[in-house]
């Protein structure tokens, strides 16, 4: 008995001293990281804390605020879980002005947009050709076989402002630097098909956009790269505009077709691809599409609502998440971040959305002043927020219904449920452990302004002490 005692003593001893030595290994690696050559003129944060009690184990220069990348999108997606609910849908109408009489619409089609990302994605169930098939139905079922008028995308719920403030240049115009719309389309994006030339002296070719874009014009200023040097391709296409430059180099036996490129009018292009589409199938339609952007720089007057005659919802936030963390889809989190500021009674701007989602955290406890945030997706390099902050949201969400979703939605790497975080010398983890002995840990590492290529193996190295 003296025996068996003395076992259960000794492996219960074992078992809680485990993770206290794995917490000393993680600061011997920490301090390796802060010695490497890479990490010498940078600031590297880390923050892990006990996921069941909330108690710090281990943190260092964890109230320096920092460049989050998208590890912001943890919290983006926590805030949006919890004023929205992850029951939430957009919903997109299609209706007419004006009057109907023997087929004929004496009015506009009008194509109301409530800010909804996902409209015409091909990752869910309105699909482009979906969605347009369905509003074509709609429109014969009311009848409609002629339009003296036109279709009106109407954008007016987000604003006119697209890109976040503080979005660098270099990323707005390619596909994850679109900017959000009161009326989204297709992801707002587009392909562009290139040819390398057969040697660095010969000049990329453009083979085709798709979908074709008639009314952009691409002005090709890209060269051959040398064979391995892969895509080194930017489009500057800014918001609103109709001329693209192509930027940079596109290599030899690169095993790619092209680039994705940002819509420079999401709503423009909806109600282009209406239009285009009612045209081909003997609908016609008697001027050219247009915005409710567009009118109001003419001052036209906006017409109002005769008769809605389709209904568009998307996917629930659940599911919008889930593409959000997964892929890091810039476009949802700054469409979130409007999405709240309206649900909070504000009007859908970027600033408002931050401010709200400041606010509520502030209420949970998490000092405002470690929650400098700018956009909702981290794209933006001005974003400064602290580890620890980060840690108390990640520790906050576990209590929430909808958490089981939340967590569904991160992505693993290294063996973790952890969200990544890269843009310019910044490279940064965040999301939750649970060790071979079951002790489970929520973990944020940041680190900013390093060098050289290759640094996720050494942040991986230090959070390989969890294990």
């Amino acid at each position: 008995m003296k025996f068996f005692n003395l076992l259960v003593l000794c492996l219960f001893s074992f078992a809680t001293a485990n993770p206290q030595s794995r917490i000393q290994n993680l600061e011997k690696a920490f301090t390796n990281l802060l010695a490497d050559d890479q990490a010498r003129h940078a600031i590297t944060s880390l923050c892990v804390l006990d996921a069941n009690t909330g108690k710090t184990l281990f943190a260092k220069n964890e109230q320096i605020g920092l460049a989050t990348a998208s590890t912001l999108k943890t919290i983006t997606a926590a805030t949006a879980f919890s004023i929205l609910g992850k029951d939430f849908q957009y919903q997109t109408t299609l209706a007419y002005s004006g009057t109907l009489t023997g087929g004929t619409l004496k009015g506009n089609l009008i194509i109301i947009g409530s800010g909804d990302p996902t409209l015409g994605s091909w990752r869910y169930q309105n699909k482009e050709n979906n969605v347009l098939m369905q509003w074509v139905s709609a429109i014969k079922s009311a009848g409609i076989t002629k339009i003296e008028g036109t279709i009106i995308g109407d954008d007016r719920i987000f604003g006119t402002q697209t890109t976040p403030e503080g979005w660098v240049w270099q990323d707005i115009g390619n596909y994850y630097g679109a900017g959000t719309s009161g009326l989204a389309w297709r992801e707002n994006q587009f392909d562009i098909h290139l040819k390398p030339g057969s040697d660095t002296a010969q000049e990329v070719k453009i083979l085709k956009s798709v979908p074709q874009t008639p009314y952009i014009q691409i002005i090709n200023e890209l060269k051959t790269g040398a064979s391995g040097t892969g895509d080194r391709t930017y489009a500057f296409l800014p918001p609103y505009s109709n001329i693209a430059y192509l930027r940079g180099s596109w290599a030899m036996g690169i095993g790619k077709s092209g680039i994705s490129v940002a819509l420079p009018d999401p709503a423009y292009d909806c109600a282009y691809r209406l239009h285009d589409t009612l045209k081909r199938l003997g609908i016609s339609v008697s001027q050219e599409a247009t915005t409710s952007r567009l009118m109001s720089l003419e001052k036209l007057p906006i017409p109002s609502v005769t008769q809605k005659i389709s209904t568009i919802t998307s996917p629930p936030l659940s599911d919008i998440a889930y593409w959000f963390l997964k892929k890091s889809i810039n476009l949802y989190g700054e469409s979130l971040l409007k999405t709240i500021a309206l649900k909070s009674g504000k009007p859908a701007t970027t600033v408002n959305g931050a401010e709200t989602e400041i606010n509520f955290w502030a209420d949970k406890g998490i000092d405002k002043t470690a929650l400098n945030i700018i956009d909702g997706s981290g794209l933006s390099p001005g974003d400064r927020i602290t580890t620890s902050a980060m840690a108390r949201v990640l520790f906050q969400a576990q209590k929430e219904n909808w958490f089981p979703d939340f967590y569904k939605a991160l992505p693993e790497y290294n063996g973790m449920k952890i969200k990544s975080g890269t843009i310019n010398d910044v490279s940064a983890f965040a999301g939750y452990h649970t060790d071979a002995s079951g002790n489970k840990y929520i973990v944020v590492i940041n680190i900013n302004n390093y060098s050289g290529s290759g640094i996720n193996k050494k942040l991986f190295k230090v959070l390989d002490e969890l294990k």
